[in-house]
């Protein structure tokens, strides 16, 4: 992994898993950033910087680690988060929306929750992920909520690994190529 550009100060501890979840994928390994408070201060931090001057009502994150960062930055910034789930892991108050996503290991299908004062329909939403790397399963949230009405403003991550991706409007702390 080549580090190409990252806007945080404090040390990177990023791990590699080869052949996780699956045979031939090397999994990268946020948990030492969050396990460091100053790292995860820091990421924080920079996002709230970056989106504190936008106009939006809800932070968008899909599951698992997409909600470690989407949740302090939607308390940070007083704004609601919407947690993105795999089929069958919210409660039964969805959307009629599914969506499925094609991602480096296989195929998923996500779900959004039901909004508790309406729908999605003209409200404005910033989606937040840990890594970028084909940008599939951004680019379905964003078909989703604008299939239901709602705009999303922008998408942001932690890393983004750019070799995977031609993303040139992406909010990212850390560029990598895979190499």
């Amino acid at each position: 992994m080549k580090i190409l550009n990252c806007k945080l100060k404090n040390e990177l501890n990023i791990r590699t898993e080869k052949d996780f979840p699956v045979k031939g994928i090397e999994f990268i390994d946020i948990n030492p950033l969050i396990i460091q408070k100053e790292v995860l201060k820091e990421i924080s931090s920079l996002f709230v910087e970056e989106l504190k001057n936008k106009d939006f009502d809800y932070i968008v994150s899909p599951e698992a680690r997409g909600f470690l960062f989407g949740s302090i930055i939607a308390n940070e910034l007083n704004v609601g988060l919407i947690p993105v789930r795999k089929k069958g892991k919210l409660a039964p108050s969805t959307v009629e929306c599914q969506f499925e996503y094609v991602k480096e290991y296989g195929k998923d299908t996500l779900e959004l929750p039901k909004l508790v004062n309406g729908n999605y329909k003209n409200k404005k939403f910033y989606i937040i992920d840990d890594i970028y790397a084909t940008g599939n399963t951004m680019k379905a949230i964003k078909e989703a909520i604008e299939s239901l009405g709602g705009k999303v403003i922008g998408e942001g991550v932690v890393m983004n690994i750019v070799e995977l991706n031609d993303n040139k409007t992406l909010f990212s702390l850390i560029d990598i190529n895979e190499e």
